[in-house]
């Protein structure tokens, strides 16, 4: 039997009405968000229609992965995160507080 790996559509939501991949920012066509149920370590994901990112947050801000998305679609993606970054650590604590 193959495992299936489950992956939630942007924006839904749980048992809890708790969102599992919270919207953070939506800016120049790319959304800004996090994954519930995932790894510890501070990140943001981002997509749009031509593909999606992850970066890290800390220690330094830094691409973590990459699918199909251009060096001009990079540069500007660093760009906003740089520019957000203490309002994306701010959610991430907020989403995440324990």
């Amino acid at each position: 039997m193959q495992a299936r790996v489950w992956q939630c559509p942007p924006d839904s939501e749980h048992k809890d009405s708790e969102p599992v991949s919270p919207t953070v920012l939506r800016e120049r066509g790319y959304r800004f968000f996090f994954f519930s149920r995932e790894e510890q370590r501070m990140h943001v994901h981002v997509n749009c229609a031509d593909g999606e990112a992850k970066y890290w947050l800390e220690p330094t801000i830094e691409l973590a992965k990459n699918h199909g998305l251009s060096p001009p679609h990079l540069t500007k993606i660093r760009e906003i995160v740089e520019a957000h970054e203490n309002e994306f650590i701010n959610a991430w604590n907020s989403h995440f507080k324990s």
